[in-house]
């Protein structure tokens, strides 16, 4: 039986002008990681990341700690697939129209803009953002601008399969990605809606894994947002 480890990248800067730069926090607890595969003497047999600069720094700080280590760590391969939905065109694109059709949105939307300036922002933003996702996974509203939730799945179903096809028997894929192709997975394999799967978006921690066993066309969870190489409380982000 072969595996796959899906890792949720770092704390990025969230509510700041570079959302895709770790946070100072995000490099501690992907230097963590780093530490639990050394300590544990964890390796893999092919290392794949998606094209965010979170994913490729949450990628070289783990790295550089098991090379470091004497462990092996093969050279990562970039899978575009592997990108995050587009949080920001869809949030640019739907909350005005929404924000006029659904009474929910709506208010949403106007909290989060009367408390902008707020420390309550961030808590706002992602309340309104929550929403919004949900009825973009819905496949209600689509527009040539923006992928739908079905085209999302599909991509990331396809880069998964290119990480089953590298996989020799008993081998061993780590992933470095986001919370969104994470739960695209689990819903695939536990046969969840739409509406289920993007619950598991927001359950996701910060540097958290996920790991899938697979064998042929058959592939099951074996465990989900497991974050064993954190010490410290602090470390227990979502955002």
């Amino acid at each position: 039986m072969s595996s796959i480890t899906l890792v949720r990248h770092g704390q990025a800067s969230y509510m700041e002008a570079d959302y895709d730069k770790l946070s100072g926090l995000g490099e501690e607890q992907a230097r963590k990681l780093g530490q639990y595969w050394v300590r544990h003497k964890i390796t893999f047999d092919h290392v794949f990341h998606g094209p965010a600069k979170r994913h490729i720094r949450t990628t070289e700080i783990a790295g550089e700690l098991v090379r470091a280590a004497g462990l092996p760590w093969p050279e990562p391969q970039r899978l575009p697939d592997f990108d995050e939905f587009d949080a920001f065109t869809m949030m640019r694109i739907m909350t005005p129209v929404l924000a006029v059709s659904d009474a929910r949105v709506r208010q949403l939307n106007q909290d989060f803009q009367t408390n902008r300036d707020t420390p309550e922002a961030g808590r706002l933003l992602q309340k309104l953002f929550e929403e919004v996702a949900r009825q973009w996974s819905s496949g209600k509203f689509e527009t040539p601008d923006m992928e739908t939730w079905e085209q999302f799945r599909a991509r990331v179903a396809s880069a998964l399969k290119v990480v089953r096809d590298s996989s020799g028997a008993s081998a061993s894929s780590v992933v470095f990605t986001s919370g969104g192709p994470i739960a695209a997975t689990v819903g695939h394999v536990l046969d969840l809606n739409a509406t289920r799967t993007i619950e598991f978006v927001w359950l996701s921690r910060n540097c958290s894994y996920s790991q899938f066993l697979f064998s042929g066309e058959r592939m099951s969870l074996h465990a989900f947002n497991a974050i064993p190489h954190f010490d410290d409380l602090k470390l227990f982000t979502y955002r």
